[in-house]
């Protein structure tokens, strides 16, 4: 005999028990369970050999769980399993469905927009990249992994006359650059620098920064930079204030809350979208930043240039 319950059919065993489906359905329940506590916590997992720090850095992607979930408890029919994925579901979309929203960015006209850009050290063409990175129009471009300025020097020279350069990082400026110096972030030899900008309505303090790499296994550097630059930051006394590179550190990372506890994020507060920038063909998470204080985001987003394994990050303010 088979009883038929809304649109889940139960067939009894001989000893009136359920068949092996719903142990399955419970399975997805589960799993779906564990995926919304995973989304909630992971920055409590334990950073042992970096897995929390990379699982901090690609929680925006654990939304895809949902889907394959979602169809594993249809292809069920359970009821148990749909509502248990609606957890994860939710949880997800408080967490990250704003970032696809219109930007929330106060209407306005651009002052000064900027840009900044990992070259890659070992890029074939890096004119041709910062050629297209000037060709959004730039006031400000910051770059990181320079190793060989006059390859990129005809490309900008002429449209961004003032320049302020330290190790391998470089800012490029329309407007005159008041003062520059060197940035101590730990690492052992200077890869930050620190300028004043003339920009329209006063002057910004620019820090252009290539903090230290975090390795599988191994986060300890980079934590150190991220560290030491924020303290640089906390200790800066300008009140209009940009820092723009290669943190080597996604905004949802544990290692970033000093930096976010200081700053705003010109993506998540004038983008739309995750504004992922590495690996360049096919962006997993985001190491570059536009972090500001004492300024207003007009607009933020991300430009895909040639020849780079970093995406561009830009932003306007006024």
């Amino acid at each position: 005999m088979r009883t038929v319950i809304g649109s889940v059919m139960e067939e009894p065993t001989a000893g009136g028990a359920s068949p092996a489906r719903h142990p399955r359905g419970r399975v997805v329940a589960v799993l779906a369970v564990l995926l919304a506590a995973v989304l909630l916590g992971h920055r409590l997992v334990p950073n042992v050999h970096g897995f929390g720090s990379l699982l901090d850095s690609v929680a925006p992607l654990l939304g895809l769980g949902v889907p394959p979930l979602a169809l594993a408890a249809l292809l069920r029919r359970s009821r148990t399993a749909l509502l248990a994925v609606l957890l994860p579901a939710v949880v997800w979309a408080a967490q990250h469905g704003p970032a696809w929203l219109p930007p929330g960015a106060e209407a306005g006209e651009t002052e000064l927009r900027v840009a900044s850009q990992n070259l890659r050290v070992d890029n074939p063409d890096p004119a041709a990249t910062v050629s297209a990175l000037a060709g959004a129009q730039p006031d400000l471009i910051a770059l990181q992994e320079v190793a060989d300025e006059e390859r990129i020097a005809p490309a900008l020279g002429r449209r961004y006359p003032h320049r302020a350069a330290v190790s391998t990082v470089a800012l490029y400026s329309r407007y005159p650059i008041r003062t520059e110096a060197g940035v101590d972030t730990g690492l052992g030899w200077t890869r930050a620098l620190r300028a004043v900008v003339a920009a329209p309505g006063g002057d910004v303090a620019v820090y252009v920064v290539h903090l230290g790499s975090a390795r599988a296994g191994h986060t300890a550097t980079r934590d150190g930079t991220v560290a030491a630059l924020a303290g640089a930051v906390r200790a800066d006394p300008a009140g209009r204030l940009v820092v723009l590179g290669d943190l080597n550190t996604a905004s949802t990372d544990r290692s970033f809350l000093p930096l976010s506890h200081l700053l705003h994020d010109a993506q998540a507060d004038a983008g739309q979208g995750f504004g992922f920038t590495w690996p360049a063909e096919l962006p997993l998470t985001r190491p570059d930043h536009v972090l500001y204080r004492g300024l207003t985001p007009t607009t933020a987003g991300v430009l895909h240039t040639p020849d780079s394994d970093h995406r561009a990050v830009t932003a306007g303010f006024r």
